[in-house]
C-alpha cells in the first residue's frame, strides 16, 4: 500500500489525514511515513540476502533524528559526510561500528572525532586526504580502516549537479591512479586497507552505468589481490533513483540481480549506501495556498512554502508532483506554484497542469522526503518548517517549527 493515497476524497499518510496535521501543526510542514522508510530498508536487505552485506543509510538525504533512530533499531548503519552527521548518527543510537565516513573535505578534527569513536570505515577520496588521515591516526596511536573511493569515469546518466563518477568530478581517485594509491596506503603505519568504494551519482534510473562502474572496480580488486593487497569489502555506494514523474528506476531486486554475480565472484562483504530511495517517496511537504494571482501571461498560485523550504526545483529544475489535499475533479489549469521569497527562482512548479484550487486550500508537494528539510535555510528570515512522523494512525512532531527567536540564536549584537 502506498504511504500517501486518497481516501474518501482526502489525502492520507498511512492512517492520518494530512488535513488533520495541517490543522494542528500548521504549514509548511514535512510529513514522513515511518513504515514506508522501514519497508524500503527491508527491501534492500532482502535483495542482497544471498551475500554478506551491510546497509549504511546516507544521512544526507534526510537527517531526522526520529527516522535515524527507527533505522538504527532496524539494524541500519549510517553513511556520513561531516562531523555533524557523525554526531547525529551517534545521538540516534547508530553504533560507531556501523558508520562510514565519506566526503572530499574531512578536517583533521573530524578525522579525530571519527577515530576516537572507532567508526567502521573511512572512504578516502584523495592522496592528500590519505596522508592526513595517516598522520592523525598515528598521533592517536590507532590505525584508520580505509576504502579508497574510486572514480571510474562512467556517465551516470543523471543531472550534471548530482553526477559524481565522471573524471571531471571532484569526487574519488581516478581509477587509473588507484593502484598506486593503494600501494602507498599499504605502506602507511596509520592506515589499514579494508575495501574499495564507488558512488557515481544520485537519482540513477538505469542499472547499466552502475554495473559498468562495478566491473571496473572489480577489475581493480583482482589486480590489488595479485599485488598482495587483500580487499575484504566492496562499497557500491548509493544513488538508486525514485519515481518523481515518469521515471522507471530499477527496484532493489533488479539492482541486486545486475550486480550480485560480480560481487559473489569477488567473495567480499557488500556495503550499500542508499539514501534517496529509502526516504524520497516516504515524505511530502504540506503547504497552504495563500493567494491566486492572474497576470496577462500567467496564473500564479502563491503558497506558504518556498525555495528556502524545498530548494530542489530552483536548484535542479527538479519535478515534484503537487496534489490537492482535498481531491478535486473537473477541468484543470496551467499554473506556476510559487512561494513568498523575493527571488524569481522561488517556485515549486512551473507551467504545471493542476486541478483548480482555491485560496486557503492545502497542497502536498510529493516525493519530498529526500533532500528537502536537510537543504532548507532561513533565507528571508523565514523560520524553518516543522517535521512530523506518521506511524499507522498516529503522528507526532519530531522537529518543532522554528520561532523568530531561533533566527537570532547564536548571534552577538553590538
Amino acid at each position: 500500500m502506498p504511504p500517501f493515497e486518497y481516501r474518501g476524497g482526502e489525502l492520507y499518510c498511512e492512517g492520518v489525514a494530512l488535513r488533520q496535521v495541517a490543522e494542528t501543526v500548521g504549514t509548511p510542514t514535512y510529513v514522513y511515513s515511518k513504515n514506508a522508510v522501514l519497508d524500503n530498508y527491508q527491501a534492500f536487505d532482502r535483495a542482497f540476502a544471498s551475500v554478506p552485506h551491510a546497509i549504511f543509510y546516507a544521512i544526507k538525504a534526510n537527517a531526522s533524528l526520529a527516522l535515524l533512530s527507527a533505522l538504527a533499531k532496524a539494524g541500519a548503519g549510517a553513511d556520513i559526510a561531516s562531523g555533524g552527521e557523525l554526531f547525529k548518527a551517534l545521538k540516534a543510537g547508530i553504533p560507531a561500528k556501523r558508520i562510514i565516513f565519506a566526503g572530499v573535505g574531512k578536517t583533521r578534527e573530524e578525522m579525530r572525532e571519527a577515530l576516537k569513536a572507532e567508526i567502521f570505515l573511512f572512504n578516502v577520496e584523495s592522496a592528500s586526504e590519505l596522508r592526513t588521515l595517516d598522520q592523525v591516526a598515528q598521533e592517536l596511536g590507532v590505525r584508520a580502516p580505509v576504502a579508497l573511493r574510486v572514480n571510474p569515469d562512467v556517465d551516470p546518466q543523471t543531472h550534471k549537479y548530482i553526477a559524481t563518477g565522471l573524471r571531471s568530478a571532484k569526487f574519488g581517485i581516478p581509477v587509473t591512479q588507484a593502484l598506486a594509491e593503494y600501494e602507498a596506503a599499504a605502506r602507511m603505519s596509520g592506515i589499514e586497507v579494508v575495501g574499495a568504494q564507488m558512488h557515481i551519482g544520485s537519482q540513477l534510473t538505469s542499472v547499466a552505468p552502475i554495473a559498468d562502474s562495478l566491473a571496473r572496480v572489480a577489475a581493480l580488486v583482482r589486480q590489488l589481490r595479485e599485488h598482495g593487497t587483500e580487499i575484504t569489502a566492496v562499497d557500491i555506494g548509493g544513488g538508486l533513483g525514485i519515481r518523481y514523474r515518469d521515471e522507471q528506476p530499477p527496484t532493489p531486486d533488479e539492482y541486486a540481480s545486475a550486480l550480485l554475480p560480480m560481487l559473489t565472484e569477488l567473495g567480499v562483504t557488500v556495503l550499500l549506501e542508499p539514501g534517496r530511495w529509502m526516504v524520497g517517496n516516504a515524505g511530502v511537504l504540506l503547504t497552504r495556498m495563500l493567494y491566486a494571482k492572474q497576470t496577462p501571461d500567467k496564473r500564479f498560485l502563491i503558497v506558504d512554502a518556498a525555495m528556502n523550504d524545498l530548494i530542489r526545483p530552483s536548484l535542479y529544475e527538479a519535478y515534484h508532483e503537487i496534489r490537492p489535499v482535498r481531491e478535486r475533479a473537473g477541468d484543470g489549469e496551467k499554473v506556476d506554484v510559487v512561494g513568498p521569497v523575493c527571488e524569481s527562482t522561488d517556485f515549486l512548479a512551473k507551467d504545471r497542469e493542476m486541478p483548480r484550487v482555491d485560496e486557503g486550500d492545502l497542497l502536498a508537494v510529493m516525493s519530498a522526503g529526500a533532500y528537502g528539510f536537510v537543504m532548507s535555510s532561513q533565507y528571508n528570515a523565514r523560520p524553518r518548517a516543522a517535521e512530523v512522523l506518521v506511524e499507522g494512525g498516529r503522528y507526532r512532531v519530531v522537529k518543532r517549527r522554528e520561532t523568530y527567536e531561533d533566527l537570532i540564536a547564536g548571534e552577538i549584537p553590538e
